[in-house]
C-alpha cells in the first residue's frame, strides 16, 4: 500500500486546540504543560494515538517538544526541523532552536514562578531530574498530572493492537534462549537481580519477536522484566502474544500491561533501570516501594547494536535486493522528460520498484523526495499541498529505505534535473568527499562517533559550508531504521564496535534553493591492522557522475569512486530485470575518465 500524503493536522486547526488546552491549565491551576514528541516507550516514531505534539501544533517532525503556558506556546526543534516547523505551525507558536535554547532557561525567563505540569509516563527519570536540578532555588516546580491533551482530543485513535510475530533464529543468528543467557550473565556479574527493559526494539531483539504497532518500524509495544535466571515477565496485551506462545516458551510469562507497576513493587532487587529510557512513573514507583535500584544503561543496547555474522550476512543480501530496486528507479527517472514528474510521483514509483521484489514488508520510513527548495528541508515529507514539480536545473533529493525480513535499508541519492550549475556540482562533490572520508576511515578501538564526524565535514568546511545534523545514526536488522546507542555525531561518545551498522550521510542545504545529501550504510569491521577498525560499505547504488566535479577530487578519491562503481556494477547488474535498467547502470558506473 502506498503511503498517504495527508498531514495529521494543519496550522488552522491548532489555535482552537491550544485554547482548549489552556482551559485545562486553568482548571488544574498550573502555569504550563510539557508536550513531548515521545510516547511512553520513548520512541522517535509513535502510534497515531500518541502523536500528541502533531495533533496540538501541526508539527509532524520526529523530534521536538512544546511548552504551552497561559499565554505562549513554544516549540523546540533542532536545525533539521526549523523550516518544517515554521511551515507547519500557526504564527502564534514560537519556534525555538534546540539545544541552543534550553527548556529550563526558557521556563525561568518566560514563566518565572509557577507549576509546570507533565505526564510522568512520557518523560524519563533523567529528563525530570535535570529539570528539577535546574529549578532549585527558583520559583518553578514540576507537577505530575494525567495527560491534558488526552482530555481534549475527542477522536483520539485507539492504541495499536497488532499481533506479535516470531523472528526466526536462522535470521537472528541466535535463539532467544541464548540471548537471554548472555544478558543475564552480565546482570549476575554486576550483582543485579533484575533489569527493567522499556524500549520496544530491545525487547524485539532479546525475545526474537517483531510487531507492527508503529508504522514502518517492526517493533512490539511491550515492556519487560528480565531476571538473573533468564526468566522474563513480558507486559503486553495477551491478544498480541497468543500466536507466539510456543515461541516464547515456558521462561517467558505474559502479563497485562497495567500490572507492571504493581509487579515492580514486589521485586527484591537490585533492579537495573536505565534512567535515560525508563518513564519517570516507573522509576518513582520502584523507589517508593523501597526496591533497591541500580542505574545503568539498558543491558540489551550494545549486544543488539553489535550485529552477529548471521545478521550481517543477511543484511548484505537485503541491501543488494534494495539496490536493484533503487537502481531501476533511477533508470526510470532519467528516462522521464525534464519537468514531467512531481515529488509524489517519484515517491510512489520508488515504492513500487521495491515492492516488485515480492519481499518488501514495508518501507522503513516515509520517503523523503524534495526537489528545489523542498530539498533544503532536511526531513521533508511531501503532502498534496507541498507537492512540487521538478524543473530544469533543480536537484531532487530522495532519502528512502525498505524493511525486509533480513534487513533494514536507508539510502539517499541526489539527482540533477537537467543541467546542474557549477555551484551545485562543487557542493555535491564536497558532500561526496565526506562520504569517501568516512568510508575509508581506519581507527583504533575506543574511537567514538564524535571523533570521526569532522572527517565528513572537512571538504565542505573548506568551502565555508556545513550541515546541521549528525553524520550517521545506527540502523537495526529488520528493526528500527534509527537505532542507538551508536552514532557518528559531535555529541556521541559511544565507542564504535565490530558489527555496528551506521549511516554515512553528510549533506548541505541552501534554504529556499536546494538540498544535497548522500547516504550509504556501513558496518564496523576489523581492520587489517591489529586492534583497529574500519568500515564495510553495505549500500551499492551509483553516485550521479553528472554532479561530480572531478577537478577537485584527489587521486585516491577518484580511485574510490571508480572502485565503488565497479563493485556496484558487479553486484547489482545480475539482479536487474530490464534491459533499460542494465543499460543505465552500465553508463552510470563507467570510470570517471570516460566521457559522461
Amino acid at each position: 500500500m502506498f503511503q498517504t500524503f495527508t498531514p495529521s493536522t494543519s496550522p488552522d486547526q491548532s489555535p482552537p486546540r491550544l485554547a482548549a488546552l489552556r482551559d485545562e491549565l486553568k482548571k488544574e491551576g498550573v502555569d504550563a504543560f510539557l508536550v513531548p514528541r515521545a510516547d511512553r516507550f520513548q520512541g522517535e516514531y509513535v502510534a497515531p494515538c500518541d502523536d500528541r505534539l502533531a495533533w496540538l501544533t501541526g508539527f509532524t517532525g520526529s523530534a521536538g517538544f512544546a511548552v504551552v503556558s497561559g499565554k505562549v506556546t513554544a516549540l523546540f526543534v533542532d536545525s533539521r526541523y526549523t523550516l518544517q516547523a515554521d511551515a507547519q505551525t500557526p504564527g502564534e507558536i514560537t519556534i525555538l532552536p534546540w539545544p541552543k535554547t534550553q527548556l529550563s532557561d526558557w521556563l525561568k525567563d518566560e514563566i518565572g514562578r509557577g507549576k509546570i505540569a507533565y505526564d510522568p509516563w512520557l518523560h524519563t527519570e533523567s529528563q525530570i531530574r535535570k529539570l528539577n536540578e535546574a529549578f532549585e532555588d527558583t520559583g518553578l516546580s514540576l507537577l505530575e498530572i494525567d495527560n491534558l491533551i488526552d482530555r481534549i482530543w475527542p477522536d483520539q485513535p485507539d492504541a495499536p493492537d497488532a499481533r506479535f510475530s516470531a523472528y526466526p533464529a536462522n535470521l537472528a543468528g541466535k535463539s532467544h534462549d541464548d540471548k537471554r543467557a548472555e544478558i543475564t550473565e552480565a546482570l549476575r556479574d554486576a550483582g543485579q537481580k533484575q533489569a527493567l527493559i522499556t524500549l520496544p526494539d530491545s525487547i524485539a531483539w532479546l525475545l526474537n519477536i517483531r510487531g507492527s504497532d508503529i508504522p514502518r518500524n517492526p517493533v512490539p509495544h511491550a515492556m519487560a522484566i528480565l531476571h538473573d535466571n533468564g526468566a522474563v515477565d513480558l507486559f503486553a496485551t495477551h491478544s498480541k502474544t497468543t500466536e507466539i506462545a510456543s515461541h516464547l516458551g515456558p521462561d517467558v510469562a505474559v502479563h497485562d500491561p497495567g500490572a507492571l507497576i504493581n509487579h515492580l513493587k514486589t521485586l527484591d532487587g537490585p533492579l537495573r533501570i536505565d534512567p535515560d529510557s525508563a518513564p519517570k512513573i516507573l522509576f518513582q514507583s520502584v523507589e517508593k516501594a523501597g526496591v533497591s535500584i541500580e542505574e545503568a544503561p539498558d543491558p540489551v543496547l550494545l549486544p543488539k547494536a553489535k550485529k552477529n555474522p548471521t545478521e550481517l550476512q543477511n543484511t548484505r543480501e537485503a541491501h543488494l535486493r534494495d539496490a536493484a530496486a533503487v537502481t531501476a528507479f533511477l533508470a526510470w527517472l532519467d528516462a522521464q522528460p525534464i519537468g514531467s514528474i512531481d515529488e509524489i510521483t517519484a515517491v510512489k514509483e520508488l515504492e513500487q520498484r521495491r515492492r516488485a521484489s515480492g519481499q518488501l514488508l514495508d518501507i522503513s520510513f516515509e520517503t523523503i523526495a524534495g526537489t528545489g527548495p523542498n530539498g533544503a528541508i532536511v526531513h521533508y515529507r511531501v503532502t498534496e499541498e507541498t507537492n512540487r514539480q521538478t524543473a530544469d536545473g533543480d536537484l531532487l533529493l530522495v532519502d528512502s529505505g525498505g524493511q525486509y525480513i533480513d534487513g533494514t535499508t536507508d539510502i539517499t541519492r541526489t539527482i540533477p534535473i537537467g543541467a546542474p550549475s557549477d555551484d551545485k556540482r562543487k557542493t555535491y562533490t564536497a558532500v561526496l568527499q565526506g562520504v569517501i572520508a568516512i568510508s575509508l576511515a581506519r581507527f583504533p578501538q575506543g574511537t567514538a562517533g564524535r571523533d570521526l564526524d569532522p572527517l565528513a565535514r572537512a571538504a565542505l568546511r573548506r568551502m565555508g559550508k556545513d550541515y546541521g545534523h549528525g553524520t550517521g545514526h545506527g540502523v537495526g536488522v529488520y528493526l528500527s531504521v534509527h537505532e542507538g546507542p551508536q552514532r557518528i555525531a559531535s555529541t556521541s561518545g559511544i565507542a564504535l564496535e565490530k558489527g555496528m551498522i551506521l549511516s554515512n550521510e553528510p549533506g548541505y542545504y541552501e534554504e529556499g534553493a536546494y538540498g544535497i545529501r548522500l547516504e550509504n550504510l556501513v558496518a564496523v569491521t576489523p581492520d587489517s591492522q591489529d586492534d583497529w577498525l574500519a568500515f564495510e560499505t553495505l549500500t551499492f547504488v551509483p553516485f550521479d557522475r553528472r554532479l561530480i566535479d572531478t577537478a577537485i577530487l584527489a587521486p585516491f578519491e577518484r580511485d574510490w569512486i571508480d572502485a565503488y562503481h565497479a563493485e556496484t556494477k558487479g553486484k547489482v547488474m545480475p539482479r536487474l530485470a530490464s534491459d533499460e535498467a542494465r543499460a543505465w547502470l552500465e553508463k552510470a558506473t563507467r570510470p570517471l575518465t570516460d566521457p559522461a
